[in-house]
């Protein structure tokens, strides 16, 4: 016993020792870092770190406390129009992975961009405006009809020359779309002299503007009592441009060479006698049915009607195009194409009305042969010809009908010789004892 107690003395102090070892190297994180000091406040501490999760810092990003609007002054001065910037602001900066697919698509489709703008005349601020409403994704889609990276609704395109027709629909050509937008946002900057209320009216529609200005009494919009999604608009709008007119003051760094390349493409003028399948472009262009989707989101099926088309091709395959397409021939292909697949679901009915026709046909011979074999047995029983018959009604031997009716069965069993030993309805027996 005192043995064991020595030793487990000695295992203690070398645990001890180690303890004291492990915290020297280690010590504890209970005192605040040199030069942060910190302060508890209801049990919280609160200090330059807005919060951590795994060990991992997040970083507080404030919004910018000024920012203007196509060169107009916006009133963040405002607190209730600071906070909903504000909000605007922190679901942008701190949506990494979408910021990130905003910076590599811009450099596809800013550059056609801010170059129509120019030609407009028009701020460079709206080149935004795209990203708000689409995400810069030429076939975006919403529930309520807009179509097209500019959204337009079906009306408004086609009132700006993005004609609807079919199959096919302009409102997803990148180029129109654009062109188009700039067009509306021009006279919507001239009927109400404020890019704010010019934007909202875009989103929201000129009779919904109207009535909020008429209800408010005043022109301004940011005093204005609109639909939530118009409210959040020209706000939402304002916070993707202080992120993305300076990416690297949030932490955005994206090399240039991992953007996405413009596009590029071949284009030719075809006109088309009938309907053609855009797998036959594709084949006469040596390239794949996908790749002529991408690059003509305006065809909403899987074939172009007739008309008059520019269609864009792979860079490159202009020349195999031209050499290889025959717009008349891959029309008639397409209609036989056509008329072979509205033919198969009329044979395989036809087959199956056969085949059902025939299994009735088979039916009524069968039930042909099994009435004949019923008459053939009937004459069997029967004298066989009519001198037979006339021979036998002669000899006055002719079978006796037999009773068929219940009344005439019955009449006959009463007429029948009771059997010895039969009882009577009393119960006695009128055998002889």
């Amino acid at each position: 016993m005192r043995g064991f107690g020595k030793r487990g003395r000695l295992e203690a102090a070398a645990a001890a020792l180690f303890v004291v070892f492990v915290g020297g190297c280690t010590p504890l994180n209970t005192a605040a870092p040199v030069g942060q000091p910190s302060t508890e406040v209801g049990g919280m501490r609160s200090g330059p770190v807005a919060g951590t999760a795994g060990g991992v810092e997040v970083p507080y990003l404030p919004a910018p406390t000024s920012i203007d609007l196509c060169g107009e002054p916006v009133p963040l001065n405002r607190e209730s129009v600071y906070e909903r910037f504000d909000k605007e602001f922190t679901l942008v900066v701190y949506n990494h992975a979408q910021v990130y697919l905003w910076l590599k698509r811009m450099q596809r489709y800013f550059p056609m961009i801010e170059q129509r703008l120019r030609y407009y005349g028009l701020p460079d601020d709206l080149k935004y405006v795209a990203i708000a409403e689409s995400d810069l994704l030429p076939t975006a889609c919403s529930p309520k009809g807009a179509a097209g990276p500019w959204q337009f609704m079906s009306g408004t395109g086609a009132a700006y020359g993005l004609k609807q027709c079919g199959t096919v629909d302009n409102r997803f050509s990148f180029e129109r779309a654009t062109d188009s937008a700039f067009l509306l946002l021009k006279n919507l900057d001239a009927k109400y002299h404020s890019w704010a209320l010019a934007l909202a009216a875009y989103n929201a529609g000129d009779k919904r503007v109207l009535d909020a200005m008429r209800v408010a009494g005043t022109h301004d919009y940011y005093a204005l009592c609109l639909p939530l999604e118009t409210e959040r608009y020209v706000l939402r709008i304002l916070a993707i441009k202080a992120v993305l007119s300076n990416p690297g003051k949030y932490g955005y760094n994206l090399p240039v060479r991992y953007g996405y390349k413009p596009l590029r493409e071949d284009r030719v003028r075809v006109s088309l006698p009938g309907p053609v399948a855009i797998r036959t472009i594709a084949e006469a262009a040596g390239t794949t049915y996908g790749d002529i989707k991408r690059l003509n989101p305006i065809f909403r099926s899987d074939q172009i009607p007739a008309g008059s088309y520019e269609l864009k091709l792979p860079a490159g395959t202009r020349d195999a195009f031209e050499r290889n397409f025959k717009p008349v021939a891959s029309a008639v292909l397409l209609a036989r194409r056509e008329t072979a697949a509205e033919r198969e679901p009329a044979r395989s009915a036809a087959n199956r009305r056969t085949g059902s026709a025939s299994t009735a046909s088979h039916g009524h011979k069968s039930a042909a042969r099994a009435k004949s074999s019923r008459s053939h047995g009937r004459m069997d029983k029967h004298p066989s010809s009519p001198a037979k018959a006339a021979s036998s009604r002669g000899k006055g031997k002719s079978k006796p009908r037999r009773a068929n009716s219940s009344k005439a069965k019955r009449k006959a069993g009463h007429d029948r010789p009771k059997p010895h030993g039969a009882k009577r309805k009393g119960g006695k027996s009128l055998a002889r004892r």
